[in-house]
């Protein structure tokens, strides 16, 4: 353990030092039809996108005034991440009568860092983050994907490979740590000389290709609710399963008021939020949508980031 985290460290350290200054927050623009319908968004330049995002960050944590930050994992492009999150802000300004504004982060250095700042007032993210937010930075769980969070491991059908142990020293496609699917499966490996090599792969449809199609990879590491729907030809095999979790959640920071948080609650869940949530659940979620979401079912789960940098308190 004292070696992986001394390797996640160096990783941390890697990328700050590859890290633009700069994290760009698509700034969209919604474009309603005259019917008042159909809402579509347009990206903004990259250069306005960047003095934007700048201007919120020189703010300190949070927004300012009525205008409140929200953001998620750098799990797809900035046009991608403004596609599924701004129908969310949109909706949710018209809720609560403010402004919210979706950042998006250029790495995961700089999520973690903006996010353990309390820079984010709304956040979108896994369990092991909600928790550590929950427990360090005064943040209450909203609404969560209505459904067990899983993570499987897959190979392909043909393969001999029948047991998570036998991927030491194999290329298995995940994303880097600290993504929770990614940090579950090497808890694994106890042995720091026999684990997995790792090959960063943003996106389950590429984690998924990258074992089926690609096979650049031996294994992937993707949810389950993400495997159901790429491999409906049957051409992948399940050897592992982590333990079940509370799935992804939204949570609010105490620049909200605990109101204005219920109000956000009780939006994310109703069925007039189907259009906006409609391009998340289809990334992360399922037929079943949004629930409700307690802080106390995420209670523990930070304790998968008890080696990563930054999250000791």
């Amino acid at each position: 353990m004292f070696f992986r985290k001394i390797r996640f460290l160096l990783t941390a350290a890697a990328v700050f030092m590859l890290a633009d200054p700069i994290h760009a927050a698509p700034g969209a623009q919604p474009d309603r039809s005259a019917a008042g319908q159909k809402v579509s968004y347009a990206i903004s330049s990259p250069t306005v996108v960047a003095a934007a995002s700048e201007g919120l960050r020189a703010q300190g944590p949070g927004g300012k005034d009525n205008v409140l930050i929200f953001s998620a994992p750098p799990r797809e492009t900035p046009e991608d991440g403004a596609k599924i999150y701004q129908p969310v802000t949109e909706y949710l300004s018209g809720v609560i009568g403010k402004r919210i504004v979706y950042v998006h982060p250029n790495n995961w250095l700089t999520y973690q860092t903006d996010m353990q700042k309390g820079s984010y007032d709304l956040v979108f993210d896994g369990p092991h983050f909600n928790s550590w937010r929950i427990a360090n930075i005064q943040h209450n769980a909203l609404a969560k994907i209505a459904e067990e969070f899983v993570f499987a491991v897959i190979v392909r059908k043909d393969d001999p490979l029948t047991d998570i142990k036998q991927l030491a020293g194999k290329k298995i496609c995940g994303m880097n740590p600290p993504n929770l699917g990614t940090l579950a499966v090497l808890g694994e490996f106890d042995n720091p000389s026999r684990q997995p090599v790792l090959i960063d792969t943003v996106g389950w449809a590429r984690v998924y290709g990258g074992v089926v199609a690609d096979k650049r990879c031996a294994a992937g590491i993707l949810p389950i609710t993400n495997l159901k729907k790429y491999d409906s030809g049957n051409f992948s095999r399940v050897i592992y399963k982590t333990k079940v979790l509370p799935n992804q959640a939204f949570s609010a920071g105490p620049r909200i008021p605990p109101e204005e948080q219920a109000k956000i609650a009780a939006a994310l869940v109703s069925p007039e939020a189907s259009a906006a949530v409609a391009k998340l659940l289809e990334a992360y979620g399922n037929d079943k949508g949004l629930t409700r979401a307690a802080k106390d079912e995420y209670a523990g789960v930070d304790a998968y980031l008890k080696d990563i940098w930054g999250y000791a308190r």
